[in-house]
Protein backbone atom coordinates (compact mmCIF):
# COMPACT_ATOMS: atom_id res chain seq x y z
CA UNK A 1 0.00 0.00 0.00
CA UNK A 2 1.33 3.22 -1.08
CA UNK A 3 0.66 6.35 0.89
CA UNK A 4 0.57 9.59 -1.01
CA UNK A 5 3.52 11.79 -0.31
CA UNK A 6 3.63 15.51 -0.53
CA UNK A 7 6.31 16.93 -2.64
CA UNK A 8 9.20 18.13 -0.45
CA UNK A 9 8.70 21.79 -1.28
CA UNK A 10 5.08 21.78 0.08
CA UNK A 11 6.15 20.29 3.43
CA UNK A 12 8.88 22.87 3.88
CA UNK A 13 6.51 25.73 3.03
CA UNK A 14 4.02 24.66 5.69
CA UNK A 15 6.82 24.49 8.26
CA UNK A 16 7.96 28.00 7.34
CA UNK A 17 4.44 29.42 7.82
CA UNK A 18 4.23 27.99 11.37
CA UNK A 19 7.61 29.14 12.58
CA UNK A 20 7.34 32.04 15.08
CA UNK A 21 3.61 31.71 15.78
CA UNK A 22 4.28 29.95 19.09
CA UNK A 23 6.58 32.81 20.09
CA UNK A 24 3.93 35.44 19.27
CA UNK A 25 1.25 33.53 21.19
CA UNK A 26 3.57 33.13 24.17
CA UNK A 27 4.39 36.86 24.18
CA UNK A 28 0.70 37.79 24.01
CA UNK A 29 -0.08 35.45 26.91
CA UNK A 30 2.84 36.91 28.88
CA UNK A 31 1.54 40.46 28.34
CA UNK A 32 -1.97 39.41 29.41
CA UNK A 33 -0.64 37.71 32.57
CA UNK A 34 1.45 40.80 33.39
CA UNK A 35 -1.63 43.03 33.08
CA UNK A 36 -3.66 40.69 35.29
CA UNK A 37 -0.85 40.67 37.87
CA UNK A 38 -0.60 44.47 37.88
CA UNK A 39 -4.36 44.76 38.23
CA UNK A 40 -4.33 42.35 41.17
CA UNK A 41 -1.55 44.33 42.88
CA UNK A 42 -3.47 47.57 42.40
CA UNK A 43 -6.63 45.99 43.85
CA UNK A 44 -4.76 44.63 46.88
CA UNK A 45 -3.17 48.04 47.53
CA UNK A 46 -6.55 49.76 47.34
CA UNK A 47 -8.14 47.21 49.66
CA UNK A 48 -5.30 47.65 52.15
CA UNK A 49 -5.84 51.42 52.18
CA UNK A 50 -9.58 50.93 52.70
CA UNK A 51 -8.97 48.54 55.59
CA UNK A 52 -6.54 50.99 57.22
CA UNK A 53 -9.04 53.84 56.90
CA UNK A 54 -11.80 51.68 58.36
CA UNK A 55 -9.51 50.85 61.28
CA UNK A 56 -8.68 54.55 61.80
CA UNK A 57 -12.37 55.49 61.65
CA UNK A 58 -13.30 52.77 64.12
CA UNK A 59 -10.57 53.79 66.56
CA UNK A 60 -11.50 57.49 66.28
CA UNK A 61 -15.17 56.64 66.81
CA UNK A 62 -14.33 54.61 69.93
CA UNK A 63 -12.19 57.46 71.28
CA UNK A 64 -14.97 60.03 70.68
CA UNK A 65 -17.49 57.69 72.32
CA UNK A 66 -15.20 57.30 75.34
CA UNK A 67 -14.88 61.11 75.63
CA UNK A 68 -18.66 61.46 75.38
CA UNK A 69 -19.16 58.97 78.24
CA UNK A 70 -16.46 60.67 80.30
CA UNK A 71 -18.14 64.07 79.87
CA UNK A 72 -21.52 62.58 80.79
CA UNK A 73 -19.98 61.18 83.98
CA UNK A 74 -18.53 64.63 84.82
CA UNK A 75 -21.93 66.28 84.31
CA UNK A 76 -23.74 63.62 86.31
CA UNK A 77 -21.29 64.01 89.19
CA UNK A 78 -21.24 67.83 89.31
CA UNK A 79 -24.52 68.98 87.65
CA UNK A 80 -22.98 72.35 86.78
CA UNK A 81 -25.04 75.50 86.21
CA UNK A 82 -22.74 77.95 84.41
CA UNK A 83 -23.97 81.46 83.67
CA UNK A 84 -25.65 82.05 80.33
CA UNK A 85 -23.20 82.76 77.50
CA UNK A 86 -20.33 82.26 79.92
CA UNK A 87 -16.92 81.11 78.72
CA UNK A 88 -15.67 77.60 79.20
CA UNK A 89 -13.87 76.27 82.25
CA UNK A 90 -12.48 72.73 82.08
CA UNK A 91 -14.74 71.97 79.12
CA UNK A 92 -17.95 73.16 80.87
CA UNK A 93 -19.49 76.10 78.97
CA UNK A 94 -22.44 78.37 79.44
CA UNK A 95 -25.45 78.42 77.14
CA UNK A 96 -24.58 78.72 73.47
CA UNK A 97 -25.26 81.95 71.62
CA UNK A 98 -27.91 81.15 69.00
CA UNK A 99 -26.72 83.93 66.68
CA UNK A 100 -23.05 82.90 66.75
CA UNK A 101 -21.23 80.01 65.14
CA UNK A 102 -21.53 76.85 67.20
CA UNK A 103 -18.54 76.32 69.47
CA UNK A 104 -17.86 72.84 68.16
CA UNK A 105 -17.86 74.12 64.56
CA UNK A 106 -15.59 77.11 65.28
CA UNK A 107 -11.97 76.23 64.45
CA UNK A 108 -10.69 79.07 66.67
CA UNK A 109 -12.54 77.80 69.78
CA UNK A 110 -10.04 76.73 72.45
CA UNK A 111 -12.29 75.56 75.31
CA UNK A 112 -11.99 71.84 74.58
CA UNK A 113 -11.19 69.56 77.52
CA UNK A 114 -8.90 66.58 76.95
CA UNK A 115 -10.34 63.20 77.89
CA UNK A 116 -8.46 60.04 78.75
CA UNK A 117 -6.32 58.74 75.89
CA UNK A 118 -7.46 55.70 73.92
CA UNK A 119 -4.70 53.42 72.62
CA UNK A 120 -4.48 50.49 70.26
CA UNK A 121 -0.96 49.26 69.72
CA UNK A 122 1.27 52.14 68.61
CA UNK A 123 -1.69 54.46 67.96
CA UNK A 124 -2.83 56.67 70.82
CA UNK A 125 -5.66 59.22 70.49
CA UNK A 126 -6.52 61.89 73.05
CA UNK A 127 -10.14 62.84 72.39
CA UNK A 128 -11.67 66.11 73.58
CA UNK A 129 -15.09 67.26 74.74
CA UNK A 130 -17.13 70.32 75.62
CA UNK A 131 -20.31 70.52 77.66
CA UNK A 132 -22.77 73.31 76.90
CA UNK A 133 -25.49 74.14 79.44
CA UNK A 134 -28.82 74.38 77.63
CA UNK A 135 -30.91 75.49 80.62
CA UNK A 136 -33.25 74.17 83.30
CA UNK A 137 -36.62 74.59 81.60
CA UNK A 138 -37.05 71.14 80.11
CA UNK A 139 -39.71 68.61 81.07
CA UNK A 140 -38.41 66.08 83.54
CA UNK A 141 -40.56 63.29 82.09
CA UNK A 142 -41.48 64.03 78.46
CA UNK A 143 -45.02 62.93 77.69
CA UNK A 144 -46.21 63.31 81.28
CA UNK A 145 -48.07 66.62 81.74
CA UNK A 146 -47.95 66.32 85.55
CA UNK A 147 -44.14 66.20 85.65
CA UNK A 148 -42.21 69.39 86.32
CA UNK A 149 -40.41 71.44 83.71
CA UNK A 150 -37.34 72.37 85.68
CA UNK A 151 -34.85 69.73 84.57
CA UNK A 152 -31.41 70.61 83.27
CA UNK A 153 -30.11 69.65 79.84
CA UNK A 154 -26.59 69.70 78.45
CA UNK A 155 -25.27 69.32 74.93
CA UNK A 156 -22.09 67.29 75.03
CA UNK A 157 -19.83 67.33 71.98
CA UNK A 158 -16.87 64.99 71.73
CA UNK A 159 -14.28 64.83 68.98
CA UNK A 160 -11.28 62.70 68.20
CA UNK A 161 -8.58 63.00 65.60
CA UNK A 162 -5.92 60.40 65.06
CA UNK A 163 -3.78 63.05 63.34
CA UNK A 164 -1.76 62.95 60.13
CA UNK A 165 -4.83 63.16 57.87
CA UNK A 166 -6.45 60.25 59.62
CA UNK A 167 -10.12 59.86 60.52
CA UNK A 168 -11.84 62.66 62.44
CA UNK A 169 -15.04 61.85 64.35
CA UNK A 170 -17.39 64.26 66.14
CA UNK A 171 -20.27 63.00 68.29
CA UNK A 172 -22.98 64.87 70.19
CA UNK A 173 -25.53 63.93 72.79
CA UNK A 174 -28.14 65.77 74.83
CA UNK A 175 -27.75 64.75 78.45
CA UNK A 176 -30.51 65.12 81.04
CA UNK A 177 -29.44 65.77 84.62
CA UNK A 178 -31.64 65.18 87.71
Amino acid sequence: MNTPRHPPFQHRASLRRQSGIALVVALILLVIMTLVGLSAMRTVTLEEKMAAQTFDRSLSFQAAEAALREAEAVVEATVPTPAALAGCVAGICGSPNSSALERWADSSFTGWQNAAAVSNGPISITPQYIVEYLGATFPCMPGSPAAGTDCKRYRITARSNAGNDRAVVTLQSIFAAE
